[in-house]
């Protein structure tokens, strides 16, 4: 199951975060500053007719509807409302100038009520700090009114110069949003640069190369992280194992090489026994040419398979090659649960994988101990166990049998005339007929455990 949330869903949110934040402040910053008395400009003039006093903002259309249409005791609510939210003060004065609430009037907010009158319904005045607005009002229970608003003017000048400047503020908004789409841009690709940034350094030779990504969880870029890591991990060790590789061949050739120059120096010194030195220089050039042959056909590539090849008569006539080879029709035994064991292979190559690891079986055993092979069938495929009553393994090698040139004991498997290629060319081939090889103890003893997928069979 997939616990982390797609690429392209954390785009998709993020993006609509930043379009969400953006059209939010917008409408917040509308709101507030609304609630705030604009500069004398805006309430004293009217763009499309500039001898004509403009209309209060809508906060205070709203304050002036409710103090001409709300209860007679509501009032008192509605005034101490907009002084704690707008802090703006707010006196109704009658006919005679005196306050509807019987509070004193400030003169300031006096001389605005008596130059309102019926052919000017609207005063706004300016007083240092103060901002003044006046407007005529008529209530069904107390008649004609004078209203009085008295607000203190904004004393930041950006919030001013904002709300006098439609396109000041979009281009606030432009920079807002724009830092926060390149902060989510950054978060998104930030990934990607070091993927970046660490293939440059792996295509410089440094196969040491990681990106620093968790063990699991986290998004796409974060599974491009891991699969980088996997990459370069196997190429560091594919690397690791061509130089391995080349360092055993060349310690391989370097022994009968050596004995070449030796046997041929002393042909040189004297010729009248050259002839006695042929068979060594013809046995070591033997020897030569069966490691190259051996190394060829472990690096060799995927070759054509055939079908239908039957592994329970392969099995069976290896078995019986080996008791002819050991002298002992007792010591390899070959048990089969099925009567035919049909897979798709090259014929040639099975036979060489089976052969190298039942020959190596028989190398390592001791006499009188029995080498048993045993042939069965699991759902889809075939298992081969070849198991030795010999020394074993150490844990620690079991995996490393079969790399090429490896070998467990080294002065053992050259008097056996091996050179620790024979499983490497097994699990060549087994791999390349999609089986596997693995081996394990089995105190006393080695137990090769070979799988190899089963041909379909067709339905009866």
């Amino acid at each position: 199951m997939n616990r982390h949330m797609p690429l392209f869903l954390r785009i998709f949110l993020g993006f609509w975060l930043v379009t969400i934040v953006v059209l939010g402040s917008a409408i917040f910053a509308g709101n507030y500053l609304d609630t705030l008395m604009p500069n004398v400009g805006s309430l004293t003039s009217d763009s499309r007719h500039p001898d004509r006093p403009a209309g209060p903002p809508r906060v205070f259309v709203r304050l002036l509807y409710e103090l001409q249409n709300a209860p007679l005791e509501e009032l008192p609510r509605i005034i101490r409302s907009s002084q704690n939210r707008h802090d703006v003060e707010v006196y109704l004065l009658d006919a005679a100038g005196d306050d509807l609430l019987q509070r004193t009037v400030p003169p300031a907010a006096a001389r605005v009520a008596a130059q309102l009158d019926r052919d000017r319904r609207r005063v706004f005045q300016r007083r240092g700090a103060q901002q003044l607005l006046g407007h005529q009002l008529y209530r069904a229970d107390s008649g004609p009114l004078q209203s009085v608003l008295i607000l203190r003017a904004p004393r930041i000048p950006l919030v001013n110069l904002l709300g006098d400047n439609f396109w000041l503020r979009a281009a606030l908004a432009a920079l807002v949003s724009g830092l926060l789409c390149y902060a989510v841009s950054r978060l998104l690709t930030r990934r990607l640069g070091a993927v970046r940034g660490a293939a440059r350094k792996l295509a410089a030779g440094d196969l040491q190369a990681r990106i620093a990504v968790r063990e699991a969880g986290g998004d796409e870029t974060d599974d491009l992280a891991r699969d980088f890591n996997h990459m370069a991990r196997l190429l560091e060790e594919r690397i690791g194992a061509q130089k391995q590789l080349l360092s055993d061949v060349s310690h391989e050739l370097r022994s009968p090489l050596a004995r070449l120059q030796v046997a041929l120096g002393l042909a040189e010194q004297n010729p009248a026994t050259a002839t006695a030195q042929l068979p060594r220089i013809a046995r070591e050039a033997q020897r030569l040419e069966s490691l190259v042959a051996e190394l060829l056909e472990s690096q060799a590539e995927r070759s054509d398979l055939e079908q239908h090849i039957d592994l329970v008569a392969l099995l069976d006539e290896l078995c019986a090659d080996a008791r002819f080879e050991v002298g002992d029709i007792n010591r390899v035994k070959f048990h089969s649960a099925v009567e035919e064991a049909l897979v798709v292979g090259n014929g040639t190559q099975l036979r060489k994988a089976f052969d190298n690891v039942l020959r190596n079986a028989c190398s390592y055993s001791p006499a009188q101990t029995v080498i048993d092979v045993q042939l069965r069938e699991t759902a889809t495929r075939y298992e081969v166990v070849i198991a030795d009553q010999g020394p074993g393994v150490p844990e620690e090698d079991l995996t490393r049998i079969f790399e090429p040139f490896y070998r467990v004991d080294t002065a053992r498997a050259r008097q056996t005339g091996g050179h620790g290629l024979g499983l490497s060319i097994a699990r060549q081939a087994l791999m390349m007929h999609g089986g596997t090889i693995d081996a394990r103890n089995t105190s006393p003893g080695l137990a090769m455990r070979i799988s190899l997928p089963a041909w379909p069979q067709d339905p009866a």
